[in-house]
Parts: structure tokens; sequence; C-alpha cells
């Protein structure tokens, strides 16, 4: 930031050639500097950061020979259009191995400090490590022996990297640079609130942690740090007092002091707060059955800042209390669900009856006017049902099909009618919109009962249906699947289920049904393609003629 504007910098190499670009957006100039390079010519970048200052951009780079340079960029250059050179200068020598290829990082810390991730030596496992770059020596380091991905951020006083599989933070706070302080021997009394690089950060009671103590030196920092969090406190005081009332009054007390919490101005740690305060519902929940306070509960997840991570036992109590319209609006907002519970509320879907949807409040907006009765009368009253060029009565497709072909009255009924009520379908609406990995989901889609599996088939297979007859292959609705997922959803179900499905009746005139139809979907494709490939052979004779300033007669067989 400068002046409180952005600064977008980004390097790229051409031919072993290094070039800086600045983009400033408070004047939307984009300046060029060309990185000259000194003895080490034949090193490549690997890894660079950046700090902003009043006058100077300082731009340090990691090399492949294991050192790291320094780089100033003028903030105002003298002639943006024009690319100007800058010279690299050596900060630190050999901090990392020469040999490290991945798993290199840097960034800057203060002025005087930065952090730099990699093997230190050939033969040695990746470590953290913090250089003072006034001394030149190294503060602390962190061995990491589960390895990193070369990723390395720096934000409020907290280390944040990968180590191995997991997001690991470190807090660390910079000392005050000084020879004494580089040498290890500065007499000082550590803040209880500060801490070296020693654990890992538990998000449990990050609601009892504070940060540390600031220097007792007075500076602007800590001046305008002291401001900011005497503005914070109020809602710190809330936040304790809303846990304390959530733990002793009723359930309509806790939702009023919610709403009033809610309408406090929200600070960046709002996302913490609110799950400390779900946690403690649901803490409640489990030691008292009796206790479900679903009207806060519903009220929290509308903050839009939970995640499935940040509190786990939501959706597990939801689904305990067989809570169908909560499991739907987490399936909306809750980027990081695991299958297993993806798959849990499906089958709670499929199983809920009819009759107990009627009095549950379900967001219809994924759901239009496709499974209108008016609509399905008016279709089955059709004597010939067309679906974009298809035909079911065609027996051009496959000559296997006759059993199913002598029965159009009851592929009418599968083809035109919604095979499940409006509530329904927006609650499987939002199990098909949710995020999901085949490998993982695929286990589990193998224990549900056949005829559930049997149902959401067919409601597949009329949503597929409904997409095809557009040309824009969409459904109405605010956020209704899309294509693709409801076409993935029936491969993954057949895959999981084939040998089950294929025994029962209805489920095999339904495979008849939709093979048929793919199968016709693919003609249309491949006649579309001919067509295609028969306009571009058209062009070619065409400029050919052309370019020849002759003419020709020429019998272009289509079909």
């Amino acid at each position: 930031m400068v002046y409180r504007h952005p600064v977008l910098i980004f390097i790229t190499e051409k031919h072993g050639n290094y070039s800086a670009y600045v983009q400033m957006f408070n004047s939307h100039i984009l300046s060029k500097y060309t990185l000259l390079l000194g003895q080490e010519e034949k090193s490549v970048l690997q890894s660079f950061t950046a700090s902003v200052d009043r006058k100077f951009i300082s731009l340090m780079s990691l090399s492949s020979d294991g050192c790291i340079y320094e780089t100033l960029i003028p903030i105002h250059p003298s002639d943006p259009d024009k690319n100007q050179r800058v010279v690299r200068s050596l900060l630190l020598k050999t901090v990392v191995t020469g040999n490290a290829r991945n798993g290199v990082a840097l960034t800057i810390l203060d002025q005087d400090h930065i952090a730099v991730l990699g093997p230190p030596l050939p033969a040695s496992k990746e470590c953290l490590s913090i250089w003072n770059t006034k001394f030149q020596t190294v503060q602390t380091s962190k061995e990491l022996p589960q390895g990193t991905s070369g990723q390395l951020w720096y934000y409020g006083e907290n280390l944040f990297m990968l180590h191995g599989k997991f997001l690991t933070v470190i807090p660390y706070k910079c000392e005050v640079s000084s020879l004494a302080g580089a040498l290890g021997k500065l007499k000082h009394s550590q803040d209880p609130g500060t801490h070296a690089m020693s654990h890992f950060v538990n998000w449990e009671i990050s609601q009892e942690c504070g940060l540390g103590s600031q220097n007792s030196e007075p500076s602007k920092r800590t001046l305008r740090r002291r401001k900011i969090e005497a503005s914070v406190q109020p809602e710190v005081e809330a936040s304790k007092q809303l846990l304390s009332t959530i733990k002793k009054d009723s359930e309509k007390h806790i939702e009023v002091e919610l709403r009033k919490f809610l309408a406090i101005k929200r600070t960046p740690d709002f996302h913490t707060v609110i799950g400390d305060i779900v946690i403690g519902i649901l803490g409640r929940c489990k030691t008292e059955p009796s206790f479900y306070p679903r009207n806060s509960l519903m009220q929290l997840i509308q903050t839009h800042v939970l995640s499935y991570s940040l509190c786990p036992g939501l959706m597990e109590v939801a689904l305990e209390k067989m809570d169908v319209q909560m499991l739907q609006l987490c399936l909306q907002q809750f980027p990081d669900i695991p299958e297993a519970v993806t798959c849990a509320c499906l089958k709670i879907f499929l199983c809920i009856g009819d009759d107990s949807l009627q009095e549950i409040d379900v967001n219809m907006e994924s759901v239009s006017d496709y499974s209108d009765a008016v609509q399905d009368e008016q279709m089955e009253e059709q004597t010939e049902l067309l679906q974009n060029g298809f035909n079911p009565e065609d027996d051009n497709c496959n000559n296997c099909d006759k059993e199913f072909n002598e029965k159009p009255q009851d592929t009418g009924e599968e083809t035109t009618s919604c095979p499940v009520k409006p509530k329904k379908a927006a609650l499987l609406n939002a199990v098909l919109r949710s995020a999901y990995s085949e490998a993982f989901l695929l286990p589990h889609l193998k224990d549900i009962p056949a005829q559930h599996i049997t149902l959401f088939l067919q409601y597949l297979y009329f949503l597929y249906l409904k997409c095809s007859e557009n040309a824009t292959m969409t459904l109405p609705g605010t956020q209704p699947p899309t294509l693709n997922q409801i076409m993935d959803w029936i491969c993954l179900l057949l895959d999981a289920n084939f040998t089950v499905v294929v025994m029962i009746p209805e489920a095999k005139r339904l495979l008849l049904s939709l093979y048929k139809f793919v199968k016709s979907q693919i003609c249309i494709c491949s006649e579309l393609n001919k067509i295609e490939v028969s306009f571009r052979e058209l062009q070619k004779l065409n400029q050919e003629k052309n370019n020849r300033d002759l003419y020709s007669i020429e019998v272009l067989e289509l079909f």
C-alpha cells in the first residue's frame, strides 16, 4: 500500500532476463523495470517479496544460488512510460542451499527482519529461519520435518505456511533490532503475550487468546494499535456477555441478546467471534438435549461468515434433529462440507415425507414452475412427445428397446412430470450444487437404499429433460443446478449402484429411457459436427478460389 492505495508488483522472465512491473492503482500507471544482474547472472529467481515506504519499493528476491538480493524501485519514476533499469544488490549470502528447487520462499517481517523458508544445508531438512538483515545474523529457526510447498505469509504478527497437509500458524513478534539482540545477549523481560516460534494456534480457544502487549517505547504504530484495541473492546465485552448468557438463559432470551449483538458494527475478527458463539450453543445442546435454539442458529448461519471447519458440530446437530431447513442453508453457504455429511443430508431429503415438508419453510429459489401440476397436465395431453429432435416412439435408435416402446403412456408420465414435490426438489437441488470429490463421495452413495436411488435418478432424468427443452440448456430459477452437475450426479449414482439399480423394474425402464435420450443427443451432436466440418471445407474452397483468381465447380456431399 502506498498512501492507502494498493500497488501491484509482478516479475516476468524471458530468455533469462527479468523485468519487474509496478502498477499504481491511484494513478493507473504501469511502470517497467529491467533487473540488472551482477555476479549471479546465471542464477534463477525463485521467490520474491516487497515492502513500501514513502519513497521506494524494496524488492527482495531469493535466487537459485541461495542468496537474497535487494532492489530499490522509486515510487514516483521520472519517466513512467520508459523502460528503466535497476540494479540488484546482495543483501544476505547463502541463506538456503543452492540445490533447493522447491519449497523455497521469503517474506518481509519489518524493516530489519525477514523470514526464509528452505533447507539451510544440502543434506538438511526444510526449516523456517528469521534473519536480521541489519546485522546479517539468524535470530531463530524451526525445523519442518513434514516439508512445505514454498508458500509463506506474514499477517498480524503471525506466520502462515503449509506444513505437510496442514496450514500452520506460528505467532512471532519481531524484537527491536540491536547489536546485543543480534548476538543473543539482549537482556529483556518478554511479555507474557508474546511468543517465539513455539506452537500452533489453537482455534478452539481463540476467544480467550489476545494480542500480546506492545513495546513500551511510544510510537505512532503503538498509539494507533491502542486506539484500535480500544474500539474493539466493546464488542469483546459484548461477546463474552453473550457467551455467558448462552450458558444459562432461555432460548428466547438468547435470541433477543443475539439480535442485539449482531447489530453492533463488525470487526476483523467477527467470523472468529461468531464461531465461538456457535460452539458455545452446540456445547449446551450436547449437555441439554431439550435445548435447541433453532432461530438463533439460523441467524448465525445467515451472517455468511461460518463454514463447516469453523463449527463442525452444527450440521451434526441438524442431522440429529432432521432440521432440513438448516441443512439446506448450510449446503448453500458452507464450501467445505465433507462428502459423508453431504450424503447424510441426501438420505434425509429422500426419505422425509411430503406431509412433513408442508409445515417447513424451505428456500425455493432454485425451483421454478417446471414442477407445476398445470403444466404437467398440459404435457400429458400431448399425443406426440418431441424433445429436442427426439421422439420416444421412433424405433431408429435401437431395435432392442421394443419393450420400452410398447408402453408410451408410462414413458410420458416419467418424462413430463416431476417425481418429487417442489419443496423436496429444492432440497435435492442444494445437494446437487454442493462441492464434493468423487473419490470420497462414491463409497457413501452405496449406502443409500435402492428405492431412494431410483427416486433420485428419476428426478435427475426429469431435470435433464428440462435442460434439453431450450437452446441454452439451463433450468429456470435463480440458482438451479447446471447440466454438468446433473450429468455428474447421474454418473456417480450409476457407478455406485448400477448392479442394484439394474435389478429393479422401475429403474430398468428409467435406464432404457435415459439411454435412448442420451443416444439421440449424441446423434444430434454428431450431425452438427458434420455440418460444421462441411462449412469449414466450403470456407477453405472459397479462400483457395479467391487466391487463384479462378473459379471451379465442386460437388460436396453432406450426407
